[in-house]
C-alpha cells in the first residue's frame, strides 16, 4: 500500500507532457497556473530521449536504441547488470538511478526552484507495464512477458522513483511528493489480444510502493479494470474523466471505499487534445464535472468527494502549442477554483 497524501480538497494540477521546448518556460507556466500542487512536466518535443519510456530507460540492463526504437539486447548476457539492480533494490541504493538533463530537462529545471510553500510536488514516471510492453527483444516479444525482466524492470523503476522523490525534497524543499506511474497499457487488463497478467502487475506495484517514501499513484488514460486498480490502494488514481468517467463510475462502492481509506481521484475532466478542447468551454466542462460529483455523492458525503479529489487535464498535453497548453491547464485551474469557492 502506498503512503496516502494529504487531502488536496479539489485543487488542480497537471499530467505528464507539455509541448514546450524550453524547460524554463514550461516550469514557469506550471508554477503560475498550479501554484499549490505543481507538477514537473516531460518535454518530448525536445527529442526522443524525453518521450515516454525513453526518458526512464537510461539504467535498463541490455538497453539498445536502434533505428529510433528502444530495444532489449537479448543476444548478450546481462546477468551482472540484472544482479546489480536486485542488489541496489535490496540495499536501497538509488543514487545511480538519477534522471539526467538529456532525459528530463524540466525535472532538472524544477529542481532549481524553492517550493517550500507548495502543498505537494508531483512527477510522472513510466510504469512497468507500459515500459515492458513497449520494449521488445530480438524476437520482437515485449520484455514484460519475460518473468525475470518484468521483475527487474519494476525494481529498476522503483529505484528511479525513489531517487526522484528524494531529489524533489532535497533540492526544492517541498514537504510532500507524489510520483505517478504512467500506465496507459493497463487498458490491456482483461484483454485476450494483448494480455497482461494481474499478478505480475500487482507484484510490480508492490515492489515500487514498498520502496517509495512519498505518495505513489497510477495514471491510466484509457478504460481498465478500475476495481483492481483501486484495490491496489495507490495514493492517487488519475483518469481521463472526460472520456472514461462512465466506465469508472460503474464502481461507486469501490470508489467510495477507496476515498474513505484516504485515496485521491485525479479527475481529468479537461480534454488534453486541443482540438477536442476547442469544442468545449470552461462552463461546459465544469458542468460535466458537477454531473460526476452529483452521481458519486449519492454514495458518499459531498465533503469526502471534494476533499479526496484533484482536477486535471485528461492526459499529457503533447499535441498543442504553448498558448493552447496554457488554456487547457487554466481551464482545470478555473474549475478547481469554482469548486473550492462553492463547495469546500
Amino acid at each position: 500500500m502506498a503512503k496516502m497524501i494529504p487531502s488536496p480538497y479539489s485543487q488542480a494540477t497537471g499530467v505528464g507532457a507539455l509541448p514546450h521546448k524550453d524547460p524554463i518556460e514550461a516550469c514557469r507556466d506550471v508554477l503560475e497556473i498550479f501554484p499549490s500542487v505543481p507538477y514537473i512536466p516531460t518535454l518530448p518535443d525536445r527529442g526522443q530521449l524525453e518521450s515516454i519510456v525513453y526518458n526512464d530507460s537510461e539504467q535498463l540492463p541490455g538497453r539498445m536504441i536502434r533505428d529510433d526504437r528502444l530495444l532489449f539486447d537479448s543476444t548478450t548476457d546481462h546477468t551482472a547488470a540484472i544482479e546489480q539492480v536486485y542488489m541496489d533494490y535490496v540495499e536501497k541504493n538509488f543514487a545511480s538511478y538519477a534522471l539526467h538533463r538529456d532525459y528530463a530537462s524540466a525535472f532538472t529545471e524544477m529542481m532549481s526552484h524553492d517550493l517550500t510553500n507548495v502543498s505537494i510536488l508531483k512527477y510522472q514516471v513510466t510504469g512497468p507495464v507500459t515500459f515492458g510492453m513497449q520494449v521488445v527483444d530480438a524476437d520482437k516479444r515485449p520484455i514484460y512477458y519475460d518473468t525475470q525482466l518484468a521483475d527487474v524492470l519494476a525494481k529498476m523503476l522503483a529505484l528511479k522513483a525513489r531517487w526522484c522523490e528524494s531529489e524533489m525534497k532535497d533540492k526544492t524543499g517541498v514537504k510532500e511528493t507524489l510520483i505517478v506511474l504512467n500506465e496507459p497499457y493497463l487498458a490491456s487488463l482483461g484483454s485476450s489480444v494483448v494480455p497482461v497478467d494481474k499478478e505480475t502487475v500487482r507484484s510490480g506495484w508492490e515492489d515500487i510502493a514498498s520502496l517509495a517514501e512519498g505518495g505513489l499513484g497510477i495514471h491510466c488514460c484509457s478504460n481498465t479494470d478500475w476495481e483492481f486498480i483501486l484495490m491496489l490502494n495507490p495514493s492517487v488514481v488519475s483518469i481521463d474523466a472526460y472520456a472514461t468517467a462512465k466506465e469508472f463510475l460503474l464502481y461507486p462502492d469501490t470508489i467510495t471505499g477507496y476515498m474513505e481509506r484516504g485515496g485521491v481521484v485525479a479527475w481529468g475532466i479537461v480534454p488534453s487534445d486541443s482540438r477536442i478542447f476547442a469544442t468545449e468551454t470552461t462552463e461546459s466542462l465544469y458542468r460535466k464535472y458537477l454531473d460526476i460529483r452529483t452521481q458519486l455523492c449519492t454514495h458518499m458525503p459531498e465533503q469526502l468527494f471534494d476533499a479526496q479529489s484533484l482536477i486535471t487535464p485528461s492526459c499529457g498535453i503533447r499535441f498543442a502549442d504553448r498558448n493552447s497548453a496554457r488554456d487547457i491547464m487554466q481551464a482545470a485551474a478555473e474549475i478547481s477554483h469554482r469548486i473550492r469557492q462553492n463547495y469546500t
